[in-house]
């Protein structure tokens, strides 16, 4: 990912006018403009959980637009302004590499600042990832660690908790509505968590294929083994020996089903498949909404739940 020091004439120069005309003047944590919370959140999960939380006494907005691939997204001109007005800014992290740096740049006293992945123990990448992909370094010792915590639904619930404590402290007056909103989410996060555990934990296979690898903290919950084709980025090219290797492996197993993701082009999952007689399905890594989604009525909720169909068929077959 492109770091926003590439940008930093432009956001010196081209918004420094924008946002001297956004500031809150130091005035409460309520935005001007409404009485009630202002928050701004990055990428789908992190809207729908702070949706969820808020309810009726926030305005919550997410800067990546649905049906749009987070890890290479940055900040333009005017997300900057949006984000300046932030009350709360909710973002996962790491995966928002742009992060820091916008939030310096659109300096804001009185916002509050939620990593929501602050306090969970994280997953290191693949070896062979090492070299790739800047946009998931960490600053624990320069390691590549696997951003993609909301897939798992117990990490999902510290989540939730992250956020709702990020709200009470920037709006104490309805701090006990923000309790009771995430205690309601939690409460289907976890029915969800025992759906999961009731499903995978009987399945005749534990090894599933992936084109991104964006399940290992599901698949290490729930005793199952992710071998991803690609890296924690989507776009990452796997190498002809990791191809030979993902093909030897499925092979082996009798892998019948390859799981891509809706906001990726699944070439690279339908090579292997061609290659060992498989079928493809979807393993949605919730990184954004698709308009079917959408016009289906989805939710994390409900897409966590197609994933845990299609897993368990696959892990069936």
């Amino acid at each position: 990912m492109k770091s926003l020091h590439v940008k930093s004439l432009f956001l010196t120069a081209g918004i420094a006018l924008v946002l001297s005309g956004c500031g809150n003047n130091g005035e409460s944590s309520k935005a001007s403009s409404s009485d009630k919370l202002n928050v701004v959140t990055t990428f789908y999960p992190m809207y729908e959980f702070s949706k969820q939380i808020g309810g009726d006494h926030a305005n919550v907005v997410a800067l990546i637009p649905p049906g749009v691939e987070p890890h290479d997204w940055e900040p333009s001109a005017k997300d900057m302004a949006t984000l300046k007005e932030a009350n709360v800014f909710v973002y996962n992290g790491i995966v928002e590499g742009w992060a820091e740096d916008a939030l310096s740049s659109a300096s804001n006293d009185n916002r509050i600042v939620v990593e929501a992945i602050d306090g969970i123990t994280l997953m290191e990448g693949l070896p062979e990832e090492e070299e790739e992909g800047e946009e998931h370094e960490h600053e624990e010792g320069g390691a590549i660690l696997d951003p993609h915590v909301w897939l798992n639904p117990v990490l999902a619930q510290q989540e939730v908790s992250a956020i709702q404590a990020a709200f009470e402290k920037a709006d104490p007056a309805n701090k006990e509505e923000y309790r009771k909103n995430a205690e309601a989410y939690i409460a289907k996060l976890k029915d969800l968590d025992a759906a999961y555990r009731e499903s995978l934990s009987g399945t005749k296979k534990k090894d599933f294929v992936t084109q991104h690898a964006a399940f290992g903290y599901l698949a290490k919950e729930y005793g199952l083994t992710q071998v991803p084709i690609s890296g924690l980025s989507p776009e990452q090219e796997p190498s002809p020996d990791r191809m030979a290797d993902i093909v030897s492996f499925a092979n082996q197993h009798e892998v019948k089903t390859i799981f891509f993701e809706t906001l990726v082009e699944p070439k690279v999952a339908q090579v292997v498949a061609n290659e060992i007689g498989a079928k493809t399905d979807v393993l949605n890594p919730l990184e954004g909404l698709t308009d079917d989604d959408k016009k289906n009525g989805l939710d994390y909720i409900g897409i966590m739940k197609k994933n845990l169909t299609a897993l368990t068929k696959a892990l069936n077959e």
